[in-house]
C-alpha cells in the first residue's frame, strides 16, 4: 500500500469535521453579540435581518451535516465533502461580507472594533481548522477577508488594506506550514500502522514454513470456538504429522528436513484454500488445520487429497530424492455441546496416535464422530 499525500480520505474528512465543528458555535455567539451590542440592530435593521438568519441557517445546516454523517458513515464520502466545502465557503462569504459592510460605515467605531477582533480570531481559527485540506484553508482565508479588502480600498483606507493584506499573507504561510506538518504526521502514522501490521504478521508466522505459528493458531482456535458456541456451528480440527520424519534428518541432515517441511506446508496450504481455513505449524514435523463450518465427511475427503499428494511427491536435495508420507487425526464437534476446546485437541491427537499405530500414512477420524469412512484405494 502506497501513501498518497493530500488524498482526501474518510480519516481526513473526520479530522476536518472535528476541527471545525466547535467553531460553528462561536460564529453564532459572536454574530448575535455583535449585532445586539449598543442596540446596533435597531440602527441597521436591514443588515441584522440579512446577516443573523443567514449565519444562523448555514451554521445549523453544517451541524445537521455532522449529525447525519455520524448516523450514516457511508454519507461521509462523495457528495458529503462537496457539500461540506460549499457550506464552509458560504460561512466565510456571509461573515466576510458582514465585516466589509460594517467596516465602511461612517459611524459605529465600537462595532467596527468588535467586528475586526471577531473576524481576526475566526479567520485565524478557521484557517488552522481546515489545514488538512490546503485548498479549503486558503479559499476560506480569502473569501473571509477579500470583501473587506476590496471595500477598504474603495473607501481609500489604505493603511487598513495593507494590514489586512499582510494578515492574509501571514495566514497563508501558516496554512502551508501547518498542512505540511499535518501530512508529515499523517504519513508517519500510516507508516507506523504498516510496520505494526508487518511485525504482527511476523510474530504470528512460522519463520521456516511461512504458515501461522502455534501461538496465533491458539488465538484463532479460541475465537472460533467462542463463535461456534454462540452460533452453534460445526468446527473441524485436524492434526497431521509427517511419518518417519526423523529418518530424513538423520539420513540427509536437518537442512534437507527443512526443505521437506517447506514443501509439506505448501501441499497442505494448497488444499485448504478457504479464507476461514487456518493452517499452522504445530511444532516440529506436526501441522494443524482448523476448518470452521466444515463437517467430518468433507474434512476426511480433503485430508485424503493431501495424503495422496504426499505419496506422489518427492523433494530433490543435493541429488537425493526425499520422500515420506503423512498421517491425520480428525475430529469434528459443535463447541456449544462441549466445555472447552482442549476436548477437540485431545480427540484429534488420539486419532492421530491411532493412525500411527495402525501403520501410518492414514487418515483417522475420532471415534467421537461415529462416521464411517472408507479411504480411497492407496498403498497403506
Amino acid at each position: 500500500m502506497v501513501f498518497k499525500r493530500h488524498r482526501i480520505t474518510r480519516r481526513v474528512i473526520e479530522d476536518l469535521k472535528k476541527r471545525s465543528t466547535i467553531g460553528l458555535f462561536f460564529y453564532l455567539i459572536l454574530a448575535y453579540v455583535t449585532v445586539f451590542t449598543s442596540t446596533f440592530y435597531s440602527r441597521h435593521e436591514h443588515f441584522a435581518i440579512l446577516f443573523l438568519p443567514g449565519i444562523t441557517f448555514i451554521c445549523v445546516f453544517r451541524l445537521v451535516q455532522v449529525v447525519v454523517s455520524k448516523r450514516n458513515p457511508k454519507y461521509i464520502m462523495g457528495r458529503y465533502y462537496a457539500v461540506f466545502w460549499g457550506s464552509v465557503v458560504s460561512t466565510s462569504i456571509i461573515w466576510g461580507s458582514a465585516f466589509a459592510y460594517i467596516l465602511i460605515l461612517k459611524t459605529e467605531p465600537e462595532i467596527k472594533l468588535l467586528m475586526s477582533i471577531c473576524t481576526t480570531g475566526l479567520c485565524a481559527g478557521g484557517v488552522v481548522a481546515f489545514i488538512p485540506d490546503i485548498r479549503l484553508s486558503i479559499v476560506f482565508n480569502f473569501t473571509m477577508l477579500i470583501p473587506a479588502l476590496i471595500f477598504s480600498l474603495k473607501a481609500e483606507i489604505y493603511e487598513f488594506s495593507l494590514m489586512l493584506s499582510l494578515f492574509a499573507g501571514y495566514l497563508c504561510l501558516i496554512a502551508f506550514r501547518g498542512n505540511r506538518e499535518y501530512w508529515d504526521a499523517y504519513e508517519n502514522e500510516f507508516l507506523l500502522k504498516i510496520k505494526t501490521k508487518e511485525l504482527k504478521k511476523i510474530s504470528n508466522t512460522d519463520v521456516l514454513t511461512n504458515l501461522y505459528n502455534r501461538r496465533y493458531f491458539d488465538e484463532v482456535f479460541q475465537r472460533e470456538w467462542n463463535r461456534g458456541s454462540r452460533e452453534d456451528c460445526i468446527l473441524t480440527l485436524m492434526i497431521c504429522d509427517l511419518d518417519y520424519f526423523k529418518n530424513i534428518n538423520d539420513t540427509y541432515g536437518h537442512l534437507a528436513g527443512d526443505e521437506y517441511l517447506k514443501k509439506a506446508a505448501e501441499i497442505i496450504l494448497n488444499t485448504f484454500k478457504r479464507d476461514v481455513d487456518i493452517v499452522a505449524r504445530y511444532g516440529g514435523e506436526e501441522f494443524v488445520v482448523l476448518l470452521p463450518g466444515c463437517d467430518s465427511a468433507k474434512a476426511l475427503d480433503l485430508a485424503e487429497d493431501v495424503r495422496e499428494t504426499f505419496e506422489k511427491t518427492s523433494v530433490l536435495y543435493n541429488e537425493n530424492e526425499i520422500k515420506t508420507t503423512i498421517s491425520f487425526g480428525i475430529v469434528s464437534s459443535y463447541p456449544a455441546h462441549n466445555k472447552h476446546r482442549s476436548f477437540m485437541v485431545a480427540k484429534a491427537d488420539k486419532a492421530l496416535y491411532e493412525a500411527k499405530n495402525e501403520g501410518r500414512n492414514r487418515v483417522k477420524l475420532s471415534a467421537e464422530n461415529n462416521i464411517s469412512f472408507s479411504p480411497r484405494s492407496s498403498s497403506k
